[in-house]
């Protein structure tokens, strides 16, 4: 950035760093690893979703010529999970298979056919128990035993019921009371790359290779595991084929090549296959979702109490933090003044689920725009006006205790409106446009494991003029190593392309929490900022000294600093400093309110995103072709806008997917279909057109005002498109995903006049407790509490 505030790089539409290593096949995944000597593990999984574990008979499989080892869960008895809560998964179970995929043996072997024909030699007397398959089944005393042995009765894992305001005060009020119920159906993350894993043990020292969303919580669940000390495992995220969420969990395959590892003296290697994939999964909960909403006859919300019930699956995984983030950000959208939330999840013989790209909150996004829809039909309200007039301001406090800072939500709508010319739009029978809107998280502002720790740091080490920067953050296609690059090359008046990184290693880079809840680009971002702004500081003093004049008066861009090149800049201060190292770190401000669970969904910063789909849905077949979406996304500045537009490009595919095909579907127990060929997800031939709007509203907290842009666009697009069915053809899909099959059978229903949607029939009762009352904040927060970066 230069004295007058005019950036460099920052704005700019640059390739990424990695792109040429990525296009030319140069990266090195996980799976491309192969060590000398490299042993080949694959893992027996449980063919039933529940049963008991009565022998294990590995003798047969010992004898196989080529295998070097065999390991149950005796072996690795000691239990671990994401969560300081939920340590409840074993790497191989002994004891109880939950759902059918449970790990229970381990092979390592001199060639995958070997290890294969290893596990099947394996011998396991089971005692099979009745399996839980639903919500509904979960709610309902057991035939047999609980999936697991803590949670609430029956197989309830979580409850929660928290009211801020005076609700029934609130639904007094209003002039008019409506309730919805909705569902939306699980689905899963489909990355390129299946999961993948390398481990060697040499000199005592363990080193893995993963394609890990988070090598700093894979090192946690290592150590505890295998009880060995932090300082001497090192875990490297190898080149990243995609991930969506579903590698933020230690997996049981990274703690058992490492096992393996030390057992042989040999590296071990284990790349799962596409259908381990499916049920290994930890990808979206299918929610069931009940909302109430009180509003006057002008379409002002009074009150709203907003239920859900989350089929979690086998284990906890991140699932208590799942089920808070299903109620809490409603109010970041929309100003509610009173609110009751009230959340369960319940374990089900079924794969567990756990965060996929917007983590617990498209769910209930979906099923809240359809319920304002539906009121502002009701009370003859045009539904984008009744949204509108409920917008929460910037620089507010909500009801239960979210700080927005900057909002662009008015802005965005703007956008999409007149892009699309959505006021105007034509009504004839079978075309239908649709809006919605959405928000979502800057990086969670508490950490899993709570400490006063920083959240993200940064190192930069300037070496005669090569600039190289330190960051645990680790890319898995998003860009966190381009936008890395960027700010440093920003402060230092180089190109991006200047810097080199060192990312996502325990031994090298300091601690970064990892790439979830779309988190680096703030907080790893702000932590570059403040090493490469000290780092600047020195060269600008050596600089100035040789110059003979005041550091303000050094200009710091196009590679040069003052009259001297950067590298003659970088060997003027490293005389005078020594060796050039710089440091920076973020920490979130302290956000949480004053009631328990409410370090889920406080952000420093939320992201705001409006939508328009436009489409045909022809009332014969009940085919839905979706013609084109205009998006408006709130990023607060755009550090790069060429890798903005293609975050926002591909949450709408993945948005697309989940509205219109995609679902993870069980019968009794095995996936229906765990292949790429048989789960649908759209081609390049089902995409639309997308036009992109990107809004900069430079929130005050962000690095250079940059908010995130990964997640929250895929939010609007499910209720977008059911809002567009309605507008084609009358009927209301009620859940999620809408298929032909279910918009003839709500047609059907129409025609024999009976009400014309299709959707679950009713919420389950639920034994939520009594909610913890919590008083709303004041509404109006002090601009000064946040700070311009």
């Amino acid at each position: 950035m230069t004295s007058d505030g005019k950036f460099g790089v920052i704005g700019k539409p640059l390739q990424k760093v990695d792109a040429v290593a990525k296009v030319t096949g140069r990266a090195i995944y996980a799976d491309d690893m192969l060590l000398p000597r490299t042993l080949h593990c694959r893992i027996l999984r449980s063919p039933h979703p529940h049963a008991r574990i009565l022998s294990i008979d590995t003798s047969a499989a010992r004898r196989i010529p080529g295998v070097q080892a065999v390991i149950t869960g005796a072996d690795l008895p000691i239990k671990f999970g994401i969560l300081p809560v939920t340590q409840d998964e074993r790497a191989l179970e002994h004891e109880k298979v939950r759902y059918v995929g449970d790990p229970i043996a381990a092979v390592a072997a001199i060639d995958e056919e070997i290890a294969a024909a290893a596990c099947d030699a394996i011998s396991v007397e089971y005692e099979v128990l009745e399996p839980v398959m639903s919500i509904d089944e979960a709610l309902a005393a057991p035939k047999d035993e609980r999936i697991q042995d803590y949670g609430g009765p029956h197989n309830i894992h979580k409850l929660v019921a928290l009211e801020f305001g005076d609700v029934e005060a609130g639904f007094a009020q209003a002039d008019h009371v409506r309730e919805d119920v909705f569902f939306f159906q699980g689905n899963t993350h489909l990355p390129m790359e299946q999961h993948s894993a390398i481990a060697t043990y040499v000199d005592g020292r363990i080193t893995l290779w993963s394609s890990t969303q988070v090598v700093h919580y894979v090192h946690r669940a290592l150590s505890k595991v295998l009880e060995l000390p932090m300082s001497r495992i090192r875990v490297i995220g190898a080149a990243h084929g995609g991930g969506f969420g579903g590698k933020t969990d230690p997996f049981a395959h990274e703690i058992i090549v490492c096992k393996l590892a030390m057992l042989t003296g040999r590296p071990v290697k284990c790349t799962l296959t596409r259908e381990e994939v499916f049920y290994a999964h930890r990808g979206r909960h299918p929610v069931l979702m009940w909302v109430r909403t009180g509003v006057t006859r002008d379409g002002l919300i009074t009150a709203m109490h907003f239920r859900t019930a989350l089929d979690g699956g086998a284990y906890g995984s991140y699932g208590v933090a799942s089920t808070f983030y299903t109620g809490a950000l409603q109010t970041v959208t929309y100003d509610i003044p009173a609110y009751r939330f009230e959340g369960c999840r319940v374990f089900t013989n079924k794969p567990p689920c756990g965060p996929k790209r917007g983590h617990g909150t498209p769910q209930p996004r979906f099923a809240l725009e359809l319920h304002l829809e539906k009121i502002a039909h009701d009370l003859g309200i045009d539904p984008v006006d009744l949204k509108r007039r409920n917008f929460v301001m910037p620089h507010t406090r909500t009801v239960n205790w979210m700080r927005v800072t900057s909002c662009g939500l008015e802005e965005c709508t703007e956008r999409v409106m007149t892009a699309s010319g959505y006021a105007h739009r034509d009504k004839r029978p079978g075309h239908g446009m649709g809006f919605a809107i959405s928000s979502y998280l800057s990086g969670a502002g508490t950490a899993i494991y709570w400490n006063d720790m920083p959240h993200s740091e940064v190192q930069i080490k300037v070496d005669r003029g090569g600039v190289t920067a330190y960051c645990g953050a680790m890319d898995i296609g998003q860009g966190s190593d381009s936008v890395l690059a960027t700010i440093v090359a920003e402060e230092l008046g180089l190109q991006p392309a200047d810097v080199r990184l060192v990312t996502a290693d325990t031994d090298t880079t300091p601690i970064d929490l990892g790439s979830y809840s779309s988190r680096v680009t703030f907080m790893a971002g702000n932590a570059a900022i403040e090493a490469a702004r000290k780092m600047r500081g020195m060269l600008i003093e050596a600089v100035a000294a040789k110059m003979k004049c005041d550091a303000a008066a050094v200009e710091v861009a196009g590679g040069r600093i003052g009259d001297f090149s950067f590298q003659e800049a970088s060997v003027l201060a490293e005389g005078r400093f020594g060796t050039l190292i710089s440091a920076g770190s973020y920490t979130p401000p302290k956000l949480a309110g004053p009631y328990k669970g409410s370090g889920v969904g406080p952000s420093p910063a939320y992201s705001y995103s409006a939508c328009v789909v436009d489409l045909e849905a022809d009332a014969r077949t009940g085919l839905v072709k979706v013609n084109r979406i205009w998006i408006a996304h709130d990023v607060g500045r755009a550090i790069n806008p060429l890798l903005v537009e293609g975050q926002v490009e591909g949450s709408v595919y993945m948005g697309l997917g989940e509205a219109l095909m995609e679902e993870q579907a069980f019968r009794k127990g095995l996936h229906k279909w765990p292949s790429m060929l048989e789960y649908k997800s759209p081609t390049f031939l089902d995409m639309p057109e997308v036009e992109t709007f990107i809004v900069e509203t430079v929130d005050p907290e962000g690095p250079y005002g940059a908010k995130e842009a990964g997640q929250g666009p895929l939010l609007p697009v499910p209720p977008a498109v059911c809002s567009a069915v309605y507008d084609a053809l009358g009927v209301w899909i009620d859940e999620v995903p809408v298929t032909p099959e279910k918009i003839v059978e709500a047609l059907r229903r129409r025609a024999k006049g009976e009400p014309a949607r299709f959707g679950p029939a009713r919420f389950p009762s639920i034994p939520y407790p009594t909610a913890i009352k919590v008083e709303p904040p004041p509404r109006e927060m002090d601009r000064a509490a946040t700070s311009s970066i």
